[in-house]
Parts: C-alpha cells; sequence; structure tokens
C-alpha cells in the first residue's frame, strides 16, 4: 500500500524512490500532482490576513 499525503496524494514507500520522483519533479520530467482544496481563494486571503493581524495583537 503506498503512503497518502495530508491531501491524499500518493508518495512512493522507500527514500529511494521518493528521491528518484523528486529528481524527476525537478527536472522536468514528471508533473507535481498538486490537489485543489476547493477553498475560495478570497475567503483564504482573508483568513491570512486576520492571522497576521492576531499575531500582532497577542502579547509575548
Amino acid at each position: 500500500m503506498m503512503p497518502t499525503g495530508p491531501k491524499g496524494q500518493t508518495r512512493p514507500a522507500d527514500v529511494i524512490g521518493n528521491a528518484v520522483r523528486v529528481m524527476r519533479i525537478a527536472t522536468g520530467d514528471e508533473a507535481e500532482d498538486i490537489v485543489d482544496d476547493d477553498k475560495d481563494p478570497t475567503a483564504k486571503a482573508l483568513g491570512a490576513k486576520g492571522g497576521k493581524k492576531r499575531a500582532e495583537n497577542m502579547t509575548p
């Protein structure tokens, strides 16, 4: 069984297989699988903005 990433993408089970996959992505032989999380981009932007503002207002 292949391990899966946080968004369900499959990854090689061994270290060598993973290194080969990274090399193929880096050289352009293989496309990197990016899964869209179906979230509204404007909501993501507002969430990031709110998180930064909250971090500024927190006491150490």
